[in-house]
């Protein structure tokens, strides 16, 4: 089978697609063969050496995908051969097959399209995790989404919507906010041109925004903090700008503020039943035309070095999907 391969950490354009024996399952796992799986800022980072893990050399990136179970292993129950699945294998997806444990496996829901299943699982479970268990945003809170043109900050527009808030779609592009607004954001933000502190204040009649989607750090991190109401949350997901911000924790003091980490991967795997039923209602959601991701461009194996350099320069809109065959 061909897979996309990691040799040793660096920059993305070393990675190539090679020909590799198909996998074998263990006793908890199954083989995927995999119908489409999409592209996620980690990925970059983990063929790079700065994510949170490193994984054994060689390996194929790839966290998240759609296909068929090719191979059941021995102690595998309620899973068979022939079943349409969603997996977050958290590597492996850049690959005509892939292994996952079974319990990082979901049923694919009978309306989903591979292509749309491959592009739900990281962003849209992250999205409703951190919203719902961490944020407990509520229905006619406001929610600020930062960085709202990616893959997680569009996600958390939809989600933000289906859970009933009013979004402020935050982004570095007029033409970025133009699709923003495409998914119901109800409020933007050029914040390359505009003071993103001053711009949530007066979007919310100096009240401040209830709950911070920021999956981009840097500076924006505490301009949105000190723009947030009283009990206002920031939920921390991540850091696309390439810096982890110093926040002063006087403003969390200030106005009974709190910051909240999300590290969507490692609660579902600590809380399988839990993550089962957050893919069950965005399938529900998805179902009721609520959300849909965004997928804006369709790739290769080959092209997803390029689609990665594009990812890291903030150049992408939305989704990337791979189609592997």
């Amino acid at each position: 089978m061909k897979a996309l391969l990691c040799r040793e950490y660096g920059p993305v354009d070393r990675l190539k697609v090679e020909e590799v024996p198909s996998p074998r399952p263990g006793p908890d796992q199954v083989v995927v063969e995999v119908k489409a799986s999409s592209l996620n800022f980690p990925d970059a980072l983990l063929v790079q050496g700065l994510y949170q893990v490193k994984p054994p050399l060689p390996f194929s990136p790839g966290m998240e995908l759609a296909g068929v179970i090719k191979e059941v292993g021995s102690a595998v129950v309620g899973l068979g051969v022939g079943d349409r699945v969603l997996a977050f294998p958290a590597r492996g997806g850049f690959a005509q097959q892939c292994l996952v444990s079974s319990d990082r496996i979901a049923p694919l829901p009978s309306q989903m399209d591979f292509e749309t299943g491959s592009a739900l699982i990281v962003t849209y479970c992250t999205s409703l995790h951190a919203l719902k268990d961490r944020g407990q945003l509520q229905p006619g809170e406001t929610l600020v989404v930062l960085g709202a043109a990616g893959g997680v900050g569009t996600a958390a527009i939809e989600v933000g919507k289906a859970m009933g808030a009013k979004v402020i779609a935050a982004a570095s592009s007029e033409e970025k906010l133009a699709f923003c607004r495409t998914l119901g954001a109800d409020e933007t933000i050029n914040y390359e041109e505009a003071d993103l502190r001053q711009r949530i204040l007066d979007l919310t009649a100096g009240r401040g925004g209830d709950v911070v989607y920021d999956p981009v750090g840097g500076a924006y991190t505490e301009a949105a903090l000190r723009a947030t109401a009283w009990g206002g949350r920031l939920l921390v997901i991540g850091f696309t700008s390439g810096a982890i911000p110093q926040v002063k924790l006087n403003l969390a003091l200030l106005k009974e503020r709190s910051l909240i980490g999300v590290y969507w991967g490692d609660w579902a795997r600590q809380y399988p039943e839990e993550q089962r039923r957050t893919v069950e209602q965005l399938g529900a959601w998805l179902a009721e035309g609520k959300i849909k991701p965004a997928v804006s461009e369709r790739i290769s194996l080959a092209e997803v070095p390029a689609a990665m350099m594009r990812l890291l320069q903030r150049k992408v809109k939305g989704k990337i999907v791979v189609v592997p065959t």
